[in-house]
C-alpha cells in the first residue's frame, strides 16, 4: 500500500509542479484571508486544544489514522497525535463536538478542507518528507509553544531549506509539497492548529484534479471512517 501511495504523490506533484509555481511559503492576506478569523480568536481555540490536552492518550497517533505514515509518527520513540476536526471535506462531529468555537470558525468555509490539532511530543523530531498534493495549501497556527531557556519558541520548522519558528497565536501559510521537517525541542507537548485549504487562482485543469482528487480521498474517508 505504501509504494501505491508514493507511486501516487509522485505523479501528483509532477502533474502540478508543472502547471503551479509558487514558492514553499505564501503570503496568508493574498491567498487565505480569511486566516485572520484563526489569528484573531488564537487564544480561544488554544482553550479548546489545552482541554483535549487533558486526555492526550484519547487522540490517536498520526500512523493509527494513515498507516503509510508511520515512518514519521514513529520516528524517535516520541509521538505524533492529531485531533482531527475535519478530514478532505468530510466533518467528524464526534471530535467537533469536543472543539464548538474551533469548529464554528470553519463550519460554513468549503475551502477548508482539513482541520486539525496537532501534538508533538517533548523532543519529537518530524523527519525530513514532502506532502503529496499540491491542490491545497497547509495553515499552520501555534496554540500551545513551550519556550526554551533563552525564551524563544521551541516550535521549529525548516521548510525548503529555510528555518522558520513560531510562537503561540504565529500564523504560516506554506505549500507542504516542498521538503520540510519540524522539531519540538523542548522538555513538554507541543500544540498546533493545522488547516488544509483548496489552493486559489490554479489554472482550469488543476482545479479540476484538485475537485476529484478531494472527492475520491473524502469517499474513502468516509467508507473508512476515522477516530
Amino acid at each position: 500500500m505504501s509504494r501505491i501511495y508514493d507511486w501516487a504523490g509522485a505523479a501528483l506533484r509532477a502533474f502540478y509542479d508543472a502547471r503551479i509555481h509558487t514558492p514553499p511559503v505564501l503570503d496568508s492576506e493574498h491567498y487565505f484571508p480569511d486566516h485572520r478569523v484563526f489569528a484573531e480568536n488564537w487564544r480561544r481555540i488554544r482553550e479548546e486544544c489545552v482541554a483535549l490536552m487533558r486526555d492526550l492518550g484519547a487522540v490517536p497517533q498520526f500512523h493509527e489514522l494513515m498507516a503509510e505514515q508511520e515512518s514519521l509518527s514513529m520516528h524517535g520513540n516520541r509521538f505524533w497525535r492529531l485531533f482531527v476536526l475535519r478530514a478532505y471535506g468530510v466533518d467528524q462531529r464526534h471530535n467537533q463536538a469536543k472543539c464548538p468555537f474551533t469548529t464554528s470558525l470553519f463550519k460554513a468555509s468549503p475551502t477548508i478542507q482539513s482541520v486539525s490539532v496537532s501534538f508533538l511530543e517533548a523532543g519529537k523530531h518530524i523527519p525530513a518528507h514532502r506532502g503529496p498534493f499540491r491542490g491545497v495549501l497547509r495553515y499552520h497556527l501555534g496554540l500551545v509553544i513551550p519556550l526554551n531557556q533563552d525564551g524563544t519558541a521551541s516550535n521549529r520548522m525548516r521548510i525548503d531549506g529555510a528555518m522558520y519558528t513560531l510562537g503561540e497565536g504565529g500564523e504560516l501559510l506554506w505549500d507542504d509539497t516542498y521538503m520540510h521537517e519540524a522539531w519540538n525541542d523542548s522538555d513538554s507537548i507541543r500544540a498546533a492548529l493545522l488547516l488544509d485549504i483548496i489552493r486559489p487562482q490554479m489554472p482550469l485543469l488543476p482545479r479540476v484534479v484538485t475537485r476529484v482528487v478531494l472527492l475520491v480521498v473524502g469517499m474513502a474517508v468516509r467508507i473508512r471512517g476515522l477516530r
